[in-house]
């Protein structure tokens, strides 16, 4: 397993054990900063798995599309739901718009986690 895909699976347990706390104002913020770095990792490890099969992508959009492709990710509405969400998260600041991003937030950890599981899958060195 790669160090980044080590980092990917740290962060998304990380961000499961955020989201079984029960919400507070500090509570959601850390959701959504651990949110932040498993979108970056995910997509990071994406960009790392595509050059390693001669594949290129530049950014988070254009490497979502090439795991769609390659079939590393089912749901590619999911995922870009989950890109704005993470464009979005700049903005936390913004107390209601904060609140709605935690609140989707558990439908994005299953997308996570089954990229991880694809990219570590069983025909991949651990």
């Amino acid at each position: 397993m790669t160090r980044r895909l080590g980092s990917l699976r740290s962060a998304i347990a990380r961000l499961r054990e955020a989201l079984e706390t029960p919400e507070t104002a500090l509570s959601r913020d850390a959701a959504i900063q651990r949110f932040e770095f498993c979108f970056e990792l995910a997509w990071k490890a994406v960009q790392e798995r595509a050059r390693s099969e001669g594949l290129e992508c530049q950014s988070p959009k254009g490497c979502l599309k090439v795991a769609f492709a390659a079939s590393w990710i089912d749901d590619e509405d999911g995922w870009l739901a989950m890109l704005e969400d993470r464009n979005l998260t700049a903005h936390t600041y913004d107390e209601e718009l904060a609140k709605t991003v935690f609140g989707r937030l558990p439908r994005h950890l299953p997308l996570l986690e089954a990229l991880l599981l694809r990219l570590t899958g069983p025909d991949k060195p651990q």
